[in-house]
């Protein structure tokens, strides 16, 4: 067990901080057939940037490593209690190096318990085969695409698409919608696994069942392929984009499967993945415990830094002729009021990670830093105290904003807070309070964690470390660190824009297709 438990710790790494092949080749097409000049390639090239920095740097790919899920096939007659203790240590283990974030917060007291250990996490689901090896399987699904996993109950009205039905076609117009109602809040473009039929529980489970399989594949069921293609061929229709900056690649991949049901129910259940799509596999030697074999490693690989030389591009490429301002704090409205939506910003100087904890925390309390003119960046990096006790960001990417709507306008206006930074954008309440006080809403680049974290020169402090390291308010020191306006204080939304016209896009698509 000590050496399948190093495996799993081998297996655990590789999945947090290096895509596999198939996703490396799908995120290549996509950056390929995006047009030069626009956020979206800007984006994309942040994003190359970002998978070559993470290879380089053996750090997470995103700060947000997720909710560890295993899926493992083991022969009759392997301990799987041992072999879930092994699991257990490994992942531990990793979380203390600084390759897992810790993610495990007890539901009732909103304790974090530091390891990313603790009721039903990890989760490890097993199944016994009559194959004489170990087939492990590890996703790392972050919040922010599992928020936007969502689930349907046959017939339904849909906005956009009208009447969904019990059939192929009702099918066809919910996966659509599930496309659509993600937008850039689960870091587009991304994969969706699709399970039809089961009940609740049993068909989510299908759907990120599918997000084992390869993204290169064919599906064996007739119809199945042919509504995989369609989706594939049609959601990029929509004109969503990477992070919701509108576009020519909004989904990657597709994988649909299907199961019985009872006659009173009909699910449709999508689980959405960020395009950071961290999944691999090993095969393992039920008797040594070694690593046998690397899964989805089939096909051509895709060196990002090869990409990045060849095309001699930058992360922070200059966007047509599109504006560039320079932000340090603390920002006066007067620099805030010149800001519009589309316009590039570099900050330099000092930015506080604030999170659901804090945000809830300041609504009734004082800050405990001078937050007037300041800007607050919704993350939850990766952070590692040195023998010195010095702290250092391993990641550091945007969080999804949406979360924090109930509170932002409020507390930006108590405390003078004049920018925002994170992903996803936010909603009217927010809006009409950057209008109002004089603020902005930053996007930065949804995964980018490494990225980040190279913008990030010093950690000069952090408060509410009881929160947990994700939860804590984190002083950071940054150089350069490139967003893009997307929210302005003279109440115009890129988010609500491309919500727009992707909803006009989403019903040319109402009619039937499939008989």
């Amino acid at each position: 067990m000590e050496k399948f438990q190093e495996s799993m710790y081998k297996l655990i790494v590789e999945t947090s901080t290096k895509l596999p092949k198939d996703v490396r080749r799908a995120i290549a097409r996509a950056k390929a057939k995006e047009n030069a000049g626009t956020r979206a390639a800007m984006a994309l090239t942040t994003i190359a940037g970002n998978i070559k920095m993470a290879d380089e740097n053996v750090s997470p790919i995103c700060q947000d490593t997720g909710l560890p899920t295993f899926k493992i096939k083991v022969p009759v007659g392997v301990n799987q209690i041992k072999m879930k203790e092994a699991i257990r240590n490994a992942i531990a283990q990793a979380t203390k190096d600084g390759k897992l974030r810790p993610n495990s917060v007890d539901s009732l007291t909103g304790e974090n318990s530091g390891d990313n250990l603790g009721d039903g996490v990890p989760v490890i689901k097993f199944e016994q085969w009559e194959n004489d090896y170990i087939d492990v399987r590890l996703i790392l699904k972050g919040g922010g695409c599992e928020n936007k996993n969502i689930q349907y109950s046959l017939p339904c009205e849909l906005e956009g698409l009208g009447r969904a039905g019990r059939d192929l076609d009702g099918i066809r117009k919910c996966i659509l919608h599930a496309v659509y109602q993600a937008q850039g809040q689960g870091c587009s473009a991304g994969f969706i696994g699709v399970g039809i039929g089961g009940d609740r529980s049993s068909g989510y489970d299908l759907a990120k069942e599918q997000l084992f399989r390869s993204v290169d594949d064919v599906n064996p069921n007739e119809e199945l392929r042919q509504l995989e293609e369609y989706i594939m061929e049609n959601a990029n229709k929509l004109g969503i984009g990477t992070m919701g900056f509108g576009g020519e690649t909004t989904l990657l991949g597709c994988k649909i499967g299907v199961m019985h049901r009872i006659p009173a129910s009909f699910f449709v259940s999508v689980a959405y993945n960020c395009w950071a799509f961290r999944r691999l596999g090993v095969k393992v030697d039920p008797t040594t415990g070694d690593i046998i074999e690397w899964l989805y490693q089939e096909g051509e690989d895709v060196d990002f830094a090869k990409e990045l030389e060849k095309t001699e591009e930058k992360a922070s490429v200059n966007i047509g002729e599109t504006r560039e301002f320079v932000l340090e704090a603390p920002i006066t409205e007067e620099q805030i009021r010149q800001l519009k939506v589309g316009d590039v910003v570099r900050i330099n100087g000092m930015i506080y990670t604030g999170r659901d904890a804090i945000h809830k925390h300041l609504m009734d309390h004082d800050s405990p830093v001078d937050l007037n003119g300041q800007i607050i960046y919704h993350c939850g990096p990766v952070m590692l105290k040195d023998e010195d006790g010095k702290w250092h960001v391993k990641a550091a990417g945007p969080t999804t904003s949406i979360r924090e709507e109930p509170y932002q306008g409020e507390i930006m206006k108590k405390f003078g807070i004049r920018a925002v930074i994170g992903k996803g954008g936010m909603g009217a309440k927010t809006l009409a309070a950057l209008k109002e006080h004089g603020g902005v809403y930053l996007n930065a680049i949804g995964g980018a964690a490494q990225y980040y974290a190279d913008c990030i020169k010093s950690v000069e402090g952090v408060d509410f470390l009881e929160f947990g390291i994700p939860e804590a308010m984190w002083h950071l020191r940054v150089e350069n660190f490139t967003a893009v306006v997307t929210m302005d204080s003279h109440g115009n939304s890129l988010h609500e824009d491309v919500e727009k016209s992707s909803l006009e896009k989403l019903a040319q698509f109402k009619e039937p297709v499939f008989k």
